[in-house]
């Protein structure tokens, strides 16, 4: 967030006041810098003290004058400075400071781009998991009510179709981005560039129309999402498998005791069980947690692997496990 302009416009004219007044009566009246800085604070705020010394008839004229173009000009500067401090306009001043600090500091963080209904799921999602991000909002409101719960979160005011903004975020840094805009078109725009400042990075997108899948996954989107359709299948499947549903929903739940999944890359594997079975992975430093799937070379995916499967390069072990589970085992893998 920018600071409004006429802010530093009305601090610059309290100032110019200031020093034209000292000015005058130091250059007229050959006051000193202290005496003619008194004598243009009480000018100018009305307060009705004498006159520190008798003024010649040039310094009268010249403070008709004064008063008459300062002293309006004066009250509503102090005011709107004064409007500053009070309204907490100066706190968040700062705030946006510091936020841009830590923003120079992220890294290999998530950035999401629009902060509606989607945008917001995702940003909960994320602080669930500790997983750093940074926020791309044109419309302040959508922010400030969320602060107001998670007074941490990391965010840039402006729009995520300017290159300039995505560089801000750290673009080049970051290892996902999420676009949740509602125009299609935005979203392509938004993969574009993104996928041109950082060929490594994982963007999922939300499409509003089927048709726009196939674009946006052409612009360079990893992943694409549509809301609506994933929300009417998730209806449609509580009605014939509620248990399924609510046991999926519990996995993906925010509570303390609830169940994670995980993705663990073959590279990420300490060398001593690299190019081992499945079940000496799992006995070493026993976590709990328990291996439901297997993600080959080829993309595939093998669900409750037998024992004896040998874990090799280019695999993946999906992982089930409560959140502390989970932890322990990635400390593990340090």
């Amino acid at each position: 967030m920018k600071v409004r302009q006429p802010l530093y416009i009305w601090a610059g004219i309290i100032i110019a006041i200031l020093a034209i007044g000292t000015l005058g009566f130091m250059v007229i009246e050959k006051w000193s810098f202290i005496d003619a800085l008194y004598m243009t604070i009480i000018t100018i705020t009305t307060v009705g003290y004498q006159e520190i010394r008798p003024l010649s008839d040039s310094g009268k004229i010249f403070n008709i004058f004064f008063i008459i173009l300062s002293f309006s000009t004066f009250t509503y500067a102090l005011a709107s400075v004064t409007r500053f401090i009070v309204s907490g306009e100066m706190a968040l001043h700062f705030k946006n400071k510091k936020i841009m600090s830590t923003l120079d500091t992220l890294n290999h963080h998530v950035i999401i781009c629009g902060f509606g209904r989607n945008g917001q799921q995702a940003a909960l999602t994320l602080i669930d998991q500790q997983t750093p991000f940074v926020v791309i909002e044109p419309e302040e409101k959508h922010i400030q009510e969320f602060i107001l719960t998670y007074p941490q979160l990391i965010f840039l005011k402006g729009d995520a179709t300017d290159d300039m903004i995505l560089k801000k975020a750290g673009i080049e840094r970051a290892v996902s981005l999420i676009t949740t805009l509602p125009e299609d078109a935005d979203n392509v725009f938004i993969v574009l560039s993104a996928r041109s400042l950082n060929n490594h990075l994982q963007i999922i997108s939300r499409a509003s129309h089927t048709s726009a899948v196939a674009k946006l996954k052409k612009a360079g989107a990893n992943h694409v999402i549509m809301p609506d359709k994933i929300g009417g299948k998730h209806m449609a499947t509580i009605v014939s498998k509620p248990d399924v549903v609510a046991f999926i929903d519990y996995l993906t739940g925010h509570e303390d005791e609830s169940m994670n999944i995980e993705a663990v890359d073959y590279s990420h594997l300490p060398d001593a069980i690299k190019d081992t079975t499945l079940q000496h992975i799992m006995e070493w430093k026993q976590t709990g947690v328990n291996c439901i799937g297997i993600k080959q070379k080829n993309g595939r995916f093998l669900i409750n692997p037998p024992e004896n499967t040998i874990i090799s390069e280019g695999m993946k072990l999906i992982i089930l496990g409560s959140k502390q589970q989970i932890q322990k085992m990635k400390s593990n893998l340090m």
